[in-house]
């Protein structure tokens, strides 16, 4: 397969590290605003919106891995290529969420923003099991956005080896990100208010 891209490494070095970190920054800073605006329907339908994206993220994913594999690699290109702007599309719904309905903490029955003892005793062990995932994700989410972005710039200026090797790194974390971003949304919805 051809390159799509001419390589310029230096280029794309700032170029990735700078959406990376403006990514990063963005949801981080974001992440503390609560904007108190009535949309007319319910904000939490962002957050619907990101699990349906990160499950369709998790299945392309793998997908991919399969026309790859298969030695299909338009058709991997072409899967990868929609699966990064699915990524950017749940970008665009995770910062909604938050920004138009704050923080929601797990096991917060009565949605007062805080956890009684009881609240925390309801939620028992399975709490623990939410923090471990959600930290995972969150970490494991904001260290794999460069390397995503690395591999593409290698696969798309036919840099295969480079690729296949940045690739057996990033695509397991970027699967775990998907599908945990999926199962944090199942465990902290029925907290919402």
């Amino acid at each position: 397969m051809k390159a799509a891209l001419q390589q310029n490494d230096r280029k794309a070095h700032w170029l990735i590290w700078i959406f990376s970190s403006i990514v990063f920054l963005a949801v981080t800073v974001l992440d503390r605003i609560t904007l108190d605006i009535h949309l007319g329907f319910d904000p939490h339908i962002f957050a619907k919106l990101s699990a349906l994206v990160n499950s369709l993220v998790a299945v392309l994913l793998v997908v991919a891995l399969v026309f790859v594999k298969k030695r299909k690699l338009e058709l991997h290109k072409n899967t990868m290529l929609f699966t990064m702007m699915l990524s950017v599309l749940f970008l665009v719904f995770y910062i909604a969420h938050h920004l138009f309905t704050g923080e929601t903490k797990y096991g917060d029955l009565n949605h007062d923003g805080s956890l009684s003892d009881d609240e925390k005793g309801l939620a028992g062990a399975l709490r623990y099991v939410y923090y471990f995932i959600i930290s995972t994700h969150i970490v494991l989410a904001g260290i794999v956005m460069p390397f995503v972005l690395y591999s593409a710039y290698r696969g798309l200026t036919a840099e295969y080896a480079q690729h296949k090797k940045l690739v057996r790194f990033t695509f397991p974390i970027w699967l775990y990100v998907a599908v945990t971003g999926v199962l944090v949304y199942i465990m902290i919805s029925p907290f919402y208010t």
